[in-house]
């Protein structure tokens, strides 16, 4: 068995299912992604090496670890300025732990939020609306 990969035994023990961590990478990327004070997924060494070499993921600032105890989830984000870190962390890790557990069936050992950086792009987008409707008036 590859060790990106952890083995569920069915309970009818007609065969196995494989998850892969690529699988895991991809529903919290998403999950995370949706969550608001989110402004992106920061890449991290590993995807730099990645692109390097030619490989394309839609997994950029997330990390899965697999063991026979369960997953680590460590996420690399860029929040938007004004967002409540703490509770944008939790909302990440709620959200994302509820969706990896209900749709694989793997339990969650933790879920750790790096925090990369602060994006000042949505308020600089929000002024200039702010302005273009003040000029029109």
């Amino acid at each position: 068995m590859n060790e990106n990969e952890l083995s569920l035994n069915t309970s009818q023990d007609i065969g196995e299912v494989k998850i892969s961590a690529d699988v895991i990478t991809v529903i919290a990327h998403t999950v995370a992604s949706e969550v608001e004070g989110v402004s992106s997924m920061s890449s991290g060494i590993a995807d730099n090496i990645s692109s390097v070499l030619g490989r394309k993921t839609s997994s950029k600032g997330v990390k899965v670890d697999i063991t026979d105890k369960g997953v680590v989830i460590d996420f690399y984000i860029v929040v938007d300025y004004g967002a409540r870190i703490p509770d944008v962390a939790w909302r990440i890790q709620e959200r994302v732990k509820s969706a990896v557990e209900s749709m694989s069936g793997m339990h969650v050992n933790a879920i750790n939020i790096h925090v990369q950086g602060v994006s000042f792009d949505k308020n600089a987008k929000e002024a200039h609306k702010t302005d273009a409707s003040t000029k029109q008036s």
